[in-house]
């Protein structure tokens, strides 16, 4: 099973990984200046992450397919990864689908 795993950025702000069974790193958060409001951010990305609408397909200036989940009101909850192909992409999305809901929560930082 996944897990989110919640660590401290050098300036202080809150995000979160999603790591899938193996332990990579298939969704990261933005920073949270409080430790509630990342929180709030996990159950966004457990509940939008059931609705391939949520998930923004783009791809980088260098041509790599990478993702974005997307909360209802439009904001970015979560990115992942740069693929090395569009199948590689699609594979990390049901990768969050499967993982996200039933990932624990796990805190890392002091």
């Amino acid at each position: 099973m996944g897990k989110f795993v919640i660590t401290k950025r050098a300036n202080g702000e809150f995000q979160f990984n999603l790591k899938a069974t193996n332990g990579q790193v298939i969704l990261t958060s933005e920073g949270y200046t409080t430790l509630a409001a990342c929180k709030n951010g996990i159950e966004s990305v457990k509940k939008n992450s059931q609705e391939d609408a949520r998930f923004e397909r783009k791809e980088a200036k260098d041509g790599s397919p990478f993702f974005n989940l997307k909360a209802t009101n439009g904001q970015v909850i979560g990115k992942s990864e740069m693929y090395s192909s569009k199948s590689a992409c699609e594979n990390g999305i049901e990768s969050v689908k499967k993982n996200a809901p039933e990932a624990e929560v796990v805190e890392d930082f002091e």
